[in-house]
């Protein structure tokens, strides 16, 4: 749609580096980004239940309930995130900000099906896609409340489930950008940031944008 053409899109697979590629681009070119995963428990909250029932239903299980007694597979069908639910709050938020210049958008939420009417040029939207090394080496670097499986009454259980879920979740969305035709960057960590970076910089069509 005209009226986001000033926005950029980065998506992709939990631990694949979407929030330290979108601050090295922001401080790079001195431009706005916005963290859909940091809207999470605003959206929430705004959320109506009739329009969010995997959001309801979350809301209503355990830790444990979530993260150990059920499956990968059901863990990845059930997660609300993962499945479109407030991502028209998401939008409403990205029309609130500043239009006269780039602004980009990252997060796991942005769902290939969901972004791609929004985006007139195919460039301006990539989702990483990151190798199952790269993934784990990510969830075991989080700490503190980022690593919120210690919360549950087996750590171990409850993260090797996740790392599954987010390799379904990372696969679909590879599958999801083929199929909708549209732009995906590999992460196996043989690249540094600052590469990956320039790249999408390239991609995104930011080089006309004064660098700091």
């Amino acid at each position: 749609m005209p009226d986001l053409d000033h926005v950029r899109w980065l998506g992709g697979g939990s631990g694949a580096g979407k929030t330290t590629l979108t601050r090295l681009l922001a401080r790079r070119f001195g431009i706005d980004s916005y963290s859909t995963d940091a809207m999470i428990s605003v959206h929430s909250e705004r959320l109506d239940t009739s329009a969010a029932p995997l959001l309801e239903r979350f809301r209503q299980m355990s830790m444990d309930d979530r993260w150990i007694l059920q499956s990968p597979a059901a863990m990845y069908a059930t997660f609300p995130w993962f499945h479109g639910e407030g991502f028209d709050l998401l939008i409403e938020d990205v029309r609130e900000m500043p239009a006269d210049r780039p602004l980009l958008v990252e997060g796991f939420r942005l769902l290939p099906q969901l972004v791609k009417p929004y985006v007139s040029n195919p460039r301006h939207a990539v989702w990483l896609v990151p190798t199952e090394g790269f993934r784990h080496a990510a969830f075991d670097r989080r700490r503190g409340a980022d690593a919120f499986w210690l919360r549950t009454a087996n750590p171990d259980r409850a993260l090797a489930k996740l790392k599954e879920r987010d390799r379904i979740f990372s696969e679909k969305i590879a599958l999801d950008v083929e199929s909708e035709r549209l732009e995906a960057l590999y992460v196996d960590g043989s690249r540094s940031a600052d590469s990956l970076a320039t790249e999408l910089a390239y991609r995104f069509g930011l080089r006309g944008v004064a660098e700091r």
